[in-house]
């Protein structure tokens, strides 16, 4: 039967050789931070769309595995952060398994970097210093979208961020009680740098029980 329909592309057109750089163990920063700190500069000199967009996944109690974009906000030895509806899918498995799994996946560059680490809540008074900082239609939107639940259109969002809008007119817009941040605490950090023939570089730190770091190569 003759139809119009492409054919789906074929993954070994789409095949490539990585080659623009190598990890040494001896070129490595002693602690990840630092390391990260130096990848996460370079993408954002190389102009690398959203450089601090990562995947964050996450399980509940039932084990079922979920993943999503999310922006990094901040990051220092404590951790890396980033802000979300409490109410939703996410902060409710955050709830029943605190730990989680970070991905940040700088193609243009050849290079990923997983996180993955216990979470934490941060307090009101961090939160509220980043909210603060939101763009004001931004501040109205944390309140229209009860993130995560059943929406029958697009409308009834619309409609409920522009009666908020009108609320919120007149002084500053407040933190909802149903929204906050979470920092991931890491327990292991993984550089990967693509490489030549599918042999890539895997360098992974892992956190001591004394708190200081060692640093051990993965099979590609």
């Amino acid at each position: 039967m003759a139809t119009d329909r492409e054919p789906p592309p074929d993954p070994a057109a789409m095949r490539r050789q990585y080659g623009r750089g190598a990890l040494r163990e001896e070129d490595m920063a002693p602690e990840p931070l630092a390391q990260f700190t130096t990848w996460f500069r370079e993408a954002i000199a190389a102009g690398l769309t959203e450089p601090n967009a990562m995947t964050l996944a996450t399980a509940g109690a039932d084990g079922f595995p979920a993943a999503r974009t999310v922006l990094l906000k901040h990051f220092d030895e404590r951790g890396f952060v980033f802000f979300t509806n409490l109410e939703s899918e996410k902060a409710r498995q955050l709830r029943e398994n605190p730990r989680a799994a970070l991905l940040f996946p700088w193609l243009g560059l050849e290079r990923q970097v997983v996180v993955r680490g216990s979470v934490e809540r941060l307090s009101t008074a961090e939160t509220l210093r980043y909210f603060l900082t939101r763009p004001r239609d931004s501040q109205i939107a944390a309140w229209a979208s009860k993130q995560s639940a059943p929406l029958s259109s697009r409308q009834v969002l619309e409609m409920e961020w522009q009666v908020l809008k009108r609320k919120f007119a007149a002084g500053e817009v407040p933190l909802p009680d149903f929204w906050g941040g979470y920092r991931v605490v890491p327990a292991t950090v993984e550089f990967w740098q693509g490489g030549r023939d599918r042999l890539h570089d895997r360098l992974m730190y892992t956190r001591q029980p004394d708190g200081h770091w060692s640093i051990g190569r993965l099979a590609p």
